[in-house]
């Protein structure tokens, strides 16, 4: 198993989490058995958004005699009420229900206290208004929580939330449908067939921005929604019109800034075995690039995936990550020190290219190369 930071929390996580979704199977049996995958594994993060008591009882269980072998990702705000879930603002009932987490959880502490579905700017201002912030910087002063979360599908919210600097991790929707779309409040916008009906060309810039402001600023992505709900998996209802691999998935996800870990939802052991497979597949197996630039109505000419396909590079300099870094200074006035220390240490920089141009002739994506290497010569100085 990899590990990565997780942003700027100390915290080094699996690449490969685990979701909760297929905790509830066969009468809740099923958590017991991909915790025990986990740690076998070396997955040491998962996701708890549910809120089910009866979940929540068994995902407890499930951590007994090896709760510091896992780091927890919990979500404040969301709660169960009348027998069913409900997602909250009402401090009576957010403070409820993390007393409640806890006993069931069997712990006296979560990792990332995950401020939960914040998808409007002003549910955002509400969270921030309304005493939900205060309430989760005070859990974290009593080390109830170790560090401060928020989930969204909203790119625009992100962002606010993430420039705000109250926040440490980012529960984030990634995938390269996803990417596609502009920021909505509704959530049902980013899977809606009609959204896909034309040609799409490139990344929302929204969304760009996100990856690259968490990466810049030290704000962790832990990675939702990766699969599209299994949907980007059958070519059938995937909105590219072409069906893609977990593999392709997991590595998409794990190529954008800012990323630390995708939660790989499973609701069966095979389900998560072919995710924990990505830790040995081939590089070839990992490659999404020539399948998304046969995707019939999208296309993402000119763009950076990262996917390096450019490589070799006969002056050994690696033109993915150099990019990164180049779209990382773009996006700022200056060159931010975090970035400038990361393609400091880079073995080759862009100022060794020589333009021969064969890196051009294997991307798929009709990126020009040549003159991003030039253009990251001219900011870094070399």
């Amino acid at each position: 198993m990899n590990y990565r930071e997780l942003g700027s929390t100390g915290l080094k996580v699996s690449e490969i989490g685990m979701g909760c979704e297929g905790f509830n199977e066969d009468n809740f049996a099923m958590t017991g058995k991909l915790f025990d995958m986990a740690e076998a594994a070396g997955v040491n993060y998962f996701d708890l958004y549910a809120s089910n008591p009866d979940l929540r009882r068994a995902v407890g269980a499930a951590l007994q005699g090896r709760r510091e072998k896992f780091i927890v990702q919990s979500h404040i705000c969301s709660v169960w009420k009348d027998g069913q879930y409900l997602r909250t603002r009402k401090l009576p009932e957010v403070k409820a229900g993390f007393e409640e987490m806890l006993e069931l959880l069997q712990t006296d502490y979560i990792d990332v206290g995950m401020i939960h579905y914040c998808d409007a700017l002003s549910d955002w201002e509400e969270i921030v208004q309304g005493g939900v912030l205060d309430y989760a910087r005070e859990l974290k002063s009593q080390g109830r929580i170790r560090h401060i979360g928020l989930s969204s599908h909203n790119p625009q919210v992100a962002l606010k939330a993430v420039e705000s600097g109250n926040i440490e991790v980012l529960m984030f929707s990634v995938n390269p449908c996803y990417d596609l779309q502009p920021a909505s409040e509704d959530v049902e916008e980013l899977w809606a067939a009609k959204n896909y009906e034309g040609n799409l060309t490139n990344m929302d810039p929204d969304r760009q921005r996100l990856y690259e402001t968490c990466q810049r600023l030290g704000v962790g992505i832990t990675v939702m929604k990766c699969f599209g709900g299994g949907d980007l998996l059958d070519a059938k209802l995937s909105p590219a019109g072409v069906a893609l691999t977990v593999n392709q998935c997991i590595h998409y996800a794990l190529s954008r800034p800012g990323v630390a870990v995708v939660l790989a939802g499973a609701h069966s052991e095979e389900q998560f075995r072919r995710s924990l497979a990505y830790e040995e597949a081939t590089e070839e197996e990992k490659d999404y690039a020539l399948a998304f630039a046969s995707f019939p109505k999208i296309s993402w000419t000119g763009h950076c995936m990262y996917c390096s396909h450019c490589a070799p590079c006969p002056q050994k300099i690696d033109v993915a990550y150099v990019t990164k870094f180049l779209n990382l200074a773009l996006a700022q006035s200056g060159v931010p020190e975090t970035v400038r220390e990361h393609y400091k240490v880079l073995e080759h920089h862009a100022g060794e290219c020589v333009q021969c141009g064969v890196c051009e002739t294997r991307c798929p994506f009709g990126v020009e190369i040549r003159a991003n290497m030039r253009k990251a010569k001219e900011i870094f100085g070399y």
